[in-house]
């Protein structure tokens, strides 16, 4: 059920009620039908005008169908009188999308990240007396927290602190895990875009990663990070992250900070789109807030404009053409073909900050590592194998130079240590 208050259009609103669908039967329920009502404002006490609740009362005993959903946040007075109403469940759009996280989660910093968000929004309805045991269990009453929401308000207000104080350790952890990254100088490219446009299919199609791929909404939830050499022989870390979605609730956003921060400490994001559907640039404007929400609007993007092969060619290249603002590259792609990724790898080493910088070497014989690791990431022009060591001349990733640091002969270093 949709409420069109703000004059979005038909087409808007029917594109609303096709992703509510979706998400409805990504929970597990069976849709019977769709309904909008147009009007000024929402109700403050039902939402929807009560002309429009006596109809839907009428229509239940002919369609039968229990559950309703409604295609945004109800304040807890709504949900309650909605469902006095109506006598049956009505559950709104976090509500739903939070129940898919619960199905979704597998790791445990997933399960305590949607128990977060799950008590956070329930805890008002509670307090408010929802009855969730006469509602049974279903879509809204599943999940991480389900065993704690009949419990007193004191009961689930220390669940959530303890949820909380568990993120925290997470996110600490997170922390540390991305200093080793850093400290191997492996820049990082984050995954992002909305839900099921493909972004776990293009990581497992440059990676052979074997992340879980579907057909269907939020099927990534925890990040998957794999090692990717670009073809400019860069090695870079590819992160995939959970999908966007329009409306993605708050409190989700505030739960998965732990997850979110890897698109925060990025050094690039790769926004996959998917260039198949007529609303693509609605879904890219939500993806923008959400980015914007976490303050990574001002990151260097590549655009990955995939599903091209469900297009005609002249489709495709109009859409390349197009203005993609504020993104530095552009790149049509079919992750599930394999079409592109040259392509994409090379525009993601063009948008790097981490370029390359000329560099002059000269490492001691004790050095092989590193000497290997300078053929492994970085552009050998010159090698000649001196008494004294071996002397290279080349190009490095910015990031790498510290560690070479101590062996420069260019001018820029301490060079090699002396012998004794």
């Amino acid at each position: 059920m949709a409420l069109d208050y703000e004059s979005q259009g038909r087409a808007a609103i029917e594109e609303q009620l096709l992703e509510l669908s979706e998400l409805a039967r990504t929970a597990g329920a069976t849709v019977v039908g769709t309904d909008v009502q147009r009007r000024a404002r929402p109700d403050p006490a039902l939402f929807l005008g009560a002309g429009k609740v006596d109809e839907l009362h009428q229509r239940k005993h002919g369609v039968d169908f229990d559950v309703l959903i409604i295609n945004e946040e109800l304040s807890p007075r709504q949900q309650r009188n909605l469902e006095k109403k109506l006598d049956l469940k009505v559950i709104d759009r976090t509500e739903l999308i939070i129940d898919i996280f619960a199905q979704r989660a597998r790791t445990r910093e997933g399960r305590l990240q949607v128990e977060s968000a799950q008590l956070h929004h329930l805890l008002p309805r509670l307090v408010g007396g929802r009855d969730l045991s006469r509602l049974g269990g279903g879509i809204g009453t599943r999940g991480p927290g389900e065993q704690k929401l009949e419990s007193d308000r004191r009961r689930i207000r220390h669940r959530m602190r303890e949820c909380d104080r568990e993120i925290k350790e997470i996110r600490k952890q997170r922390a540390l895990r991305r200093e080793g990254r850093q400290r191997a100088a492996y820049p990082v490219v984050a995954i992002v875009g909305y839900t099921n446009s493909g972004k776990s299919t293009l990581l497992n199609a440059m990676t052979k990663a074997h992340v879980g791929t579907e057909d269907a909404l939020f099927v990534t939830l925890d990040p998957t990070t794999r090692l990717v050499r670009l073809p400019t022989r860069q090695e870079v870390l590819f992160t995939d992250t959970v999908g966007f979605i329009q409306k993605l609730p708050t409190g989700l956003v505030e739960a998965f900070k732990a997850t979110l921060e890897e698109v925060q400490e990025a050094d690039i994001l790769l926004h996959v789109l998917d260039a198949s559907r007529y609303d693509g640039r609605d879904q890219m404007e939500a993806v923008h807030e959400i980015l914007q929400e976490l303050d990574a609007m001002d990151k260097p993007m590549v655009l990955a404009l995939n599903k091209v092969d469900l297009l005609p060619a002249d489709a495709a290249a109009a859409l390349r053409a197009e203005t993609w603002d504020p993104y530095q590259q552009v790149v049509p792609i079919s992750a599930l073909r394999h079409v592109g990724l040259t392509e994409l790898g090379e525009a993601v080493a063009t948008v790097l900050p981490g370029d390359f910088v000329p560099v002059e070497v000269l490492l001691p014989y004790s050095e092989n590592a590193r000497e290997a690791e300078f053929h492994k990431v970085g552009k050998v022009e010159s090698l000649e194998y001196r008494g004294d060591g071996v002397a290279l001349r080349g190009r490095l990733p910015r990031r790498l130079l510290p560690r070479f640091q101590a062996f420069r002969v260019d001018g820029a270093g301490g060079g090699p240590p002396s012998a004794q």
